[in-house]
């Protein structure tokens, strides 16, 4: 029998027509139709795991996954050969082989989130899909000196969608940067992981003081009420994208899988 080997992959994607990440019995989602090219590249079925699982409709400019394969076949093959099978809003943008106790998932030792804002009254045509909307006017310092409060290690319960699975609300959140790019505000959340729709959540949250409704002292009381039902909306998931996961240097993984990947040109 042929020795298994483990594979890393760097994957971008465009979200809007998926149902997700993880797979579906319609098939309709990134990891399926990532599994059925590799395995067309492998000549075996393939299960692969990533580091975040992304919702409908939400992005990843570099989401990190890995796969096993008894197949011997040059570094290209999982690239260039597996996107010839895939459709055009998924790329694979590299592969390096790791050692067999890597996990895409376990060994991250934070992940990151972008979330793409349209601030302008009118909404967007180009950018439909790719960035959320809003259209009064937002302060983006004033929401950036509200995000400062949710550092460090917190019990994220009034973030958190009810249909969550994590077996902890606390999380730790080491960075949070919200700023104004011309029509776009752009936050940016790193930690140690993220509960389901907490970003998302954040982001409603954000906006509330943006707008002026609430201010920072807001945002303090809702993190320690520990009471979902107190925050705003979960927001849209088109401005969203899993920006990458951080890795220990052991794990040699290439440049390109840094902790946080640039948004794609054209978008800002």
């Amino acid at each position: 029998m042929s020795e298994t080997r483990r594979i890393a992959l760097g994957i971008e994607y465009c979200g809007t027509a998926f149902a997700g990440w993880q797979s579906q019995p319609h098939g309709n989602t990134v990891q399926d139709v990532l599994e059925t090219a590799l395995g067309r590249i492998a000549g075996h079925p393939v299960r692969v795991q990533c580091a975040g699982r992304t919702d409908a409709g939400v992005h990843a400019l570099m989401q990190v996954a890995h796969f096993d394969t008894a197949a011997i076949r040059p570094l290209s093959a999982w690239v260039r050969g597996a996107n010839s099978w895939l459709p055009d809003t998924v790329a694979v943008r590299w592969a390096a082989p790791v050692e067999a106790d890597f996990h895409a998932r376990f060994c991250a030792e934070a992940r990151a989130y972008r979330y793409v804002l349209f601030n302008h009254p009118v909404r967007p045509a180009l950018a439909s899909g790719r960035a959320g909307w809003y259209h009064r006017v937002l302060d983006a310092a004033r929401m950036h000196e509200a995000a400062q409060r949710l550092l460090g290690e917190h019990d994220f319960s009034a973030f958190r969608a009810a249909q969550c699975q994590a077996r902890t609300p606390v999380k730790v959140l080491q960075y949070a940067k919200v700023s104004r790019i011309s029509d776009y505000i752009v936050l940016e959340f790193r930690a140690t992981a993220f509960l389901h729709h907490m970003v998302r959540n954040l982001v409603g949250a954000l906006v509330m003081v943006g707008k002026g409704a609430q201010d920072g002292a807001w945002l303090t009381e809702l993190l320690a009420s520990r009471n979902r039902s107190l925050a705003p909306s979960t927001f849209s998931p088109d401005g969203l994208y899993f920006a990458g996961a951080q890795y220990d240097a052991r794990w040699r993984l290439p440049e390109a899988a840094r902790i946080i990947a640039p948004l794609p040109l054209g978008l800002l």
